[in-house]
């Protein structure tokens, strides 16, 4: 069974950069893509950024592109998710998440096979 921990989220001022880290085990990492979620309250999830287990294939959604970076470790079998010039209305609980299909079909698809606990990002004003 997959199984993702998070680790790596906390309070953060706005403007100021977070990197978010996941450490996936219990199934073969060159199966599946990798993918950032984040729920804040009173809004539904959404899917922020994908990559290949080879970190080559990435999708970036609009609200964090140009900022944002995910990066993909085969061998330590983890990635991240480095975001910068954070605004408060991103203030969620950010899910790293598995699934085995491409890049571009977890982005139709919104959703994901496995999921982890979630870690909480704070930004103030």
């Amino acid at each position: 069974q997959v199984h993702l921990v998070e680790s790596g989220g906390g309070l953060v001022q706005a403007g100021g950069s977070l990197t978010l880290n996941c450490a996936f085990s219990g199934g073969t990492f060159s199966s599946y893509t990798m993918g950032w979620f984040r729920q804040a309250p009173e809004n539904e999830r959404e899917l922020i950024a994908a990559v290949d287990w080879r970190g080559k294939t990435k999708y970036y959604a609009d609200v964090v592109k140009g900022r944002s970076h995910i990066l993909s470790d085969n061998g330590e079998e983890t990635i991240s998710l480095q975001m910068n010039s954070l605004k408060p209305e991103e203030t969620a609980v950010y899910y790293c998440t598995a699934d085995q299909l491409p890049v571009q079909s977890v982005k139709r698809r919104q959703d994901s096979d496995y999921w982890g606990q979630g870690t909480q990002v704070t930004v103030s004003s």
